[in-house]
């Protein structure tokens, strides 16, 4: 339960940073961040599969970038139902999906299933070169 609880704070820590790089998209408060965060958790589980499946033979021939539409896609589905949470247009909406795929991944990195932060310790000894 911790873990998903911190995946819902760093997705709403990555549309706040969203927010503060592409002018398309408008945050009112961190509240507003907050509820459209889950409702991209929402949507993402719920529709998110049966979209991919749709469009599964689009998003074999660009060898998967379609998945950012379909984010941009949700993304702006989102912004119609959360108030304070507005995204401007289509393209708004696929550059924002595509920094907010990438803040949340850089940030899931550092976060185990748990929810603790993860980290590798690598050694290197001489039978095998990285253990």
């Amino acid at each position: 339960m911790k873990g998903i609880f911190i995946r819902w704070l760093i997705l709403t820590v990555a549309i706040v940073v969203t927010s503060y790089l592409i002018d398309g998209i408008r945050v009112s408060g961190f509240f507003s961040a907050f509820f459209a965060a889950a409702m991209l958790g929402i949507l993402n589980a719920f529709f998110r599969p049966i979209l991919i499946v749709l469009t599964l033979p689009i998003n074999i021939l660009t060898l998967g970038f379609f998945t950012f539409v379909i984010n941009a896609i949700l993304l702006l589905m989102a912004s119609g139902v959360i108030p304070g949470f507005g995204v401007s247009g289509f393209w708004s909406a696929l550059l924002g999906a595509l920094l907010i795929s990438l803040v949340s991944w850089i940030l899931n990195t550092f976060i185990g299933e748990q929810g603790s932060v993860v980290y590798m310790d690598i050694k290197r000894n001489r039978q095998n070169p990285w253990d």
